[in-house]
């Protein structure tokens, strides 16, 4: 009798102690919650070098996101529908970083925006992406921060993640704009705090700027998070071109372009379901920029296997929106292989029309 009374006492105990640590997370987890303003200034890195945009000649950009660069070719994510965390070897992130460093330095692009670049993170080793991609001038907007993220499993641990804008041009300003969060509490207090990453960079002989927004829109919520994130973005932009300003808007928009899900249809919807950018969902006179002729995500419910077309699914998820008077030149997706993370980098070449639009 007593045995059976020591058994039960044990089991109280333990579930008393796992109830405890589950309250101690908790407020944890919502003393130490990232709650960035509406806007913050973002400090510009680098030395400027005198370099303005040009006006009415080529510019290339290059937008990736690098998924922490443990992403690559052999993992799976248990939120795509895989089984486990994304939890990659140092040695791995290394060489995915080297890997995409190569890839920038071939491209050449003036102008690069990444996704999801780690500084200080548990899951990255601590390693500091920004000494990776750096060029002469840079800004970086956390939209990820916090001590320790319980989940998945195993736990991602401390996490300090968010956009990297780099540039061979001068910047003259850089800002963090938060974006709406569509998690209330508990939920909210380890996820994103999704955000615009807006550079203001001049332009030749003139008195306007580019504006360069790098995003990575919301991807594990019900549909709503991407819908008003997108509203704002469109407004933003709408905005500063009625300034006069260039702008230019890219990254992982975890939604379908126009047009996309003929060439890659959605066969797997029950390990994620993407949304969808509707064509003539922008403002008059803007355009989409994808290349459908190859997938720019791929879905991570299993390490990556080309030849298996049953399980595979793909998406062009990334891509930009450019206001009127800029000219779309040239976008491709360049087929990389996802061997360093699961996004293919896509690259555009542009010019800034001289006249007003």
């Amino acid at each position: 009798m007593n045995a059976i009374k020591n058994f039960f006492q044990t089991i109280l105990w333990v579930f008393i102690a796992v109830a405890a640590a589950g309250v101690l997370l908790l407020t944890f987890l919502t003393v130490t919650e990232y709650q960035p303003e509406a806007t913050e200034n973002v400090e510009i890195t680098g030395t400027a070098a005198g370099e303005t945009v040009p006006l009415g000649r080529p510019l290339s950009i290059l937008s990736w996101n690098v998924g922490f660069a443990a992403l690559g070719k052999d993992a799976d994510f248990v939120m795509d529908g895989g089984g486990k965390a994304p939890k990659a070897g140092e040695e791995t992130v290394t060489e995915n970083l080297n890997g995409m460093q190569r890839v920038m330095e071939r491209e050449k692009a003036s102008l690069i925006l990444l996704q999801e670049a780690d500084i200080r993170s548990s899951r990255s080793y601590g390693k500091d992406f920004r000494k990776w991609f750096s060029k002469a001038q840079n800004s970086f907007a956390l939209n990820y921060s916090c001590p320790f993220v319980p989940f998945p499993w195993p736990p991602f641990g401390r996490v300090n993640s968010g956009l990297l804008t780099a540039s061979d041009y001068d910047m003259a300003e850089a800002v963090r704009v938060s974006l709406p969060c569509p998690f209330s509490w508990p939920l909210r207090t380890a996820n994103l705090k999704r955000c615009l990453l807006v550079s203001r960079l001049p332009v030749e002989g003139s008195d306007r700027e580019l504006v360069l927004i790098n995003l990575h829109l919301e991807a594990y919520d019900s549909g709503e998070g991407k819908i008003a994130q997108t509203e704002q973005l469109k407004a933003f932009m709408q905005q500063e071109y009625e300034k006069g300003n260039y702008v230019f808007a890219a990254g992982d928009f975890n939604q379908v372009f126009p047009d996309t899900l003929s060439v890659y249809p959605n066969t797997h919807p029950d390990n994620w379901k993407v949304g969808s950018l509707e064509a003539g969902s922008i403002p008059e006179g803007f355009v989409f920029a994808c290349d459908p002729s190859t997938p720019t995500c791929r879905l991570l419910n299993q390490p990556y296997d080309p030849t298996d077309t049953l399980n595979t699914q793909y998406y062009v998820i990334d891509g930009a929106i450019l206001s009127p008077n800029i000219v779309l030149e040239e976008v491709k997706t360049l087929d990389e292989g996802f061997v360093y993370t699961d996004h293919n980098p896509v690259r555009f070449t542009v010019s800034l029309s001289q006249g007003r639009e």
